[in-house]
């Protein structure tokens, strides 16, 4: 986790996650190996994506947490692109590792946000990662926390959801797919199968 800068549009001086927009690009990158057929199943079912808006999600998460972090969730192979980030990737022999990536939940805001956004939260084991955590400047006081002192960070009400879901899964106690959103401007938080 990092926090945002004081001056930013959107969650100022809050502790978020890695991620953001995806970029259309992500659709033609070739992962080392597919999202599991679970994965996919789950993200179509109560994730609010076909197949390939799934495949296509998981790269952006990938891309996004490389650009935001330097860590990156890999396996040998070639990513069939050569911009941006993918350009690092290709030199190293790198693919996005889809099949680490495990579906937790979503987020959608409310509809009187400045800033909206529908947000997939996908969660893999950090022992496979590659890179070094360096922060490109979206995000500040960058570092692996432990769960219970990021649960005590300045964060917003999305993100303390999805902590308290994979604190809840540590326990033993995780929910089918969580999905957090708002019904007049208020929290709304539940399991998606229920």
């Amino acid at each position: 986790m990092g926090r945002r800068p004081k001056k930013a549009a959107f969650i100022p001086d809050a502790f978020v996650f890695p991620g953001g927009r995806l970029d259309p690009g992500d659709a033609f990158v070739r992962p080392s190996a597919p999202l599991t057929i679970h994965v996919v199943e789950d993200l179509c079912a109560r994730g609010g994506c076909t197949p390939a808006l799934a495949r296509t999600l998981a790269t952006t998460a990938i891309r996004e947490t490389f650009e935001e972090t330097g860590i990156a969730l890999v396996a040998h192979g070639d990513p069939g692109r050569s911009d941006g980030a993918w350009a690092e990737f290709k030199a190293r022999g790198w693919a996005p590792a889809h099949e680490r990536l495990r579906f937790l939940g979503r987020a959608i805001t409310p509809t009187s946000s400045p800033i909206r956004f529908h947000a997939r939260f996908f969660t893999a084991h950090a022992e496979p990662m590659h890179g070094v955590l360096k922060s490109n400047g979206e995000l500040s006081d960058l570092d692996w926390y432990p769960l219970a002192d990021a649960q005590r960070l300045p964060i917003i009400d999305v993100t303390q959801f999805v902590l308290a879901e994979i604190a809840a899964e540590e326990d033993g106690r995780a929910r089918t797919t969580p999905f957090f959103r708002y019904r007049r401007n208020r929290p709304l938080a539940k399991s998606a199968d229920a």
